[in-house]
């Protein structure tokens, strides 16, 4: 069993509301990347109490290249959006020395669903994102790595 090796997938599609307006940055080379994030509702029967209830979960998304730069022009706080990407993780020191850690949504197609906004938003990246550093992990370690 240990010779199995698995494929390769990382896939979200997931759909939401804009909680604020987008924010585009330019890295040191120029690059365009938007981030905003999404409220998702979740609606379940809470079986203790035979009620319905919601739950809301918050999301970060983040566009590279043309496909930032056509989001902070056409997205809104509040606008319904549909999201095909992949998920990334993210770790930094804070300043008060705490590591940290997020999950982020890595945007590949963002869809404006609202009617004033209906044209699609984004193409699939033609450029990778940009790498900010590799594991540094020894090669003979390699192996030891559980996926």
């Amino acid at each position: 069993m240990a010779d199995l090796r698995l494929g390769y997938l990382n896939t979200v599609l997931i759909m939401g509301r804009a909680v604020a307006d987008p924010d585009i940055r330019y890295t040191p080379k120029g690059t365009p990347v938007c981030t905003f994030r999404i409220a998702v509702n979740r609606r379940y029967l809470d079986k203790t109490t035979n009620e319905w209830k919601d739950e809301t979960y918050f999301f970060t998304v983040n566009a590279w290249f043309a496909l930032a730069e056509r989001l902070a022009e056409r997205l809104k706080k509040g606008a319904a959006v549909l999201i095909e990407g992949e998920l990334r993780s993210r770790t930094w020191d804070s300043p008060t020395g705490e590591k940290r850690s997020a999950f982020e949504i890595y945007a590949r197609r963002v869809q404006v669903l609202d009617k004033a906004e209906a044209a699609e938003a984004a193409e699939p990246s033609q450029e990778p994102p940009p790498v900010d550093e590799e594991p540094d992990i020894p090669k003979d370690q390699l192996d030891d790595i559980p996926f």
